[in-house]
């Protein structure tokens, strides 16, 4: 009966400040492993003549931890409401709220876009699954080319014929069939590969793909454009050099490649020494371009014999990692903050 007496003025005398507070009451008071539990499970050793007082006492300890458990309830919420509602001091200085900042894939695609904009080229869009005839057919793509294997390309298994497109040509042969020449525009948007992701490609990456469709194109104005470009972007000391190629759609064709800084063996500004950028050469390609072929013309109802014109097309992803030197393409990806937090605009 002293125990008893104790608990109670041990449960009239507890305070809760918080919840951590009202918990700890809860577990020692009215969970069943507490200490008024604990009471009861020692009835069975009270004489049978006591038990129904002591029963009747220790009823009364239980009812009285409850009602202070919905009392110390009650008053902590007064509590809490009435600091939420206490008024804001507006003399006080105010936080720092760290700003964002955009992404570097984001940045790098909004610069391409300023310098071809100011070049008289506007931006077009398109879907990014599409069919067969504009990712493959139109763009003089054999039926035996290894694009369109599974091995390269990811195709709706609905239809076989519709695919996730693998570059944004998609677009220009969507323009070449509803506009007429002149045709000067970009293609900014992401694109899709079945490639095994590593520090220099990726399943899904973003490419911007460019078209000029006019009387009397010529490669000089091809390898104008993309001079200036380059210059633009990377600095008017850019080394550039163009390198012959093939791509389908084009004839001739080139690829435009521009000095990572590998200046003499170990020594490689972007690849860190580890040249898995450069691989060792001291450049790294940075897009593809020719004159556009005169049977893609063709396809779109262009007259090959009065138009002429070129196409272009780089991966933004690679363009990033040259302007902001990063080494990495999977990092794009990741969300790291401790990576994106680089790129902060104060």
């Amino acid at each position: 009966m002293e125990n008893v007496d104790n608990l109670i003025a041990e449960i009239d005398g507890f305070k809760a400040e918080s919840a951590e507070d009202l918990e700890s009451y809860r577990l020692r008071f009215i969970s069943k492993k507490g200490v008024v539990g604990a009471l009861f499970q020692g009835l069975k050793d009270v004489p049978n003549d006591q038990k129904k007082e002591v029963g009747q006492k220790f009823n009364a300890v239980k009812q009285k931890a409850e009602e202070k458990f919905q009392e110390l309830i009650t008053e902590l919420k007064q509590r809490t409401t009435s600091e939420a509602k206490a008024p804001v001091d507006l003399t006080l200085p105010p936080t720092g709220i760290p700003l964002g900042s955009i992404h570097p894939l984001r940045a790098a695609r909004n610069r391409i876009i300023e310098i071809f904009a100011r070049m008289g080229f506007n931006v077009a869009d398109g879907p990014e699954v599409e069919d067969d005839w504009h990712n493959f057919t139109a763009l003089n793509f054999p039926e035996n080319h290894p694009a369109r294997e599974m091995q390269d390309t990811f195709f709706v298994k609905k239809n076989p014929d519709v695919v996730l497109r693998t570059h944004t040509s998609n677009v220009q042969i969507r323009l070449m069939e509803n506009q007429k020449p002149p045709i000067r525009s970009i293609m900014p948007g992401r694109v899709y590969r079945n490639e095994a992701i590593s520090a220099r490609a990726h399943c899904l990456f973003h490419q911007v793909e460019g078209i000029f469709i006019d009387e009397n194109v010529s490669f000089r104005d091809l390898k104008q454009t993309l001079y200036h470009f380059a210059k633009e972007m990377f600095g008017q000391d850019t080394q550039i050099r163009f390198r012959p190629s093939y791509f389908p759609f084009t004839e001739p064709s080139a690829e435009m490649d521009i000095s990572c800084g590998l200046n003499s063996p170990g020594e490689c500004e972007l690849c860190g020494g580890a040249k898995n950028i450069c691989k060792g050469t001291g450049w790294v390609e940075i897009l593809g371009c020719g004159m556009v072929d005169p049977n893609v013309l063709e396809n779109c109802g262009i007259d090959s014999e009065k138009y002429t014109g070129f196409a272009f097309g780089m991966g933004i992803e690679r363009i990033a990692q040259l302007k902001y030197n990063v080494s990495d393409i999977r990092l794009y990806f990741e969300n790291d903050v401790r990576f994106l937090n680089q790129f902060r605009t104060e």
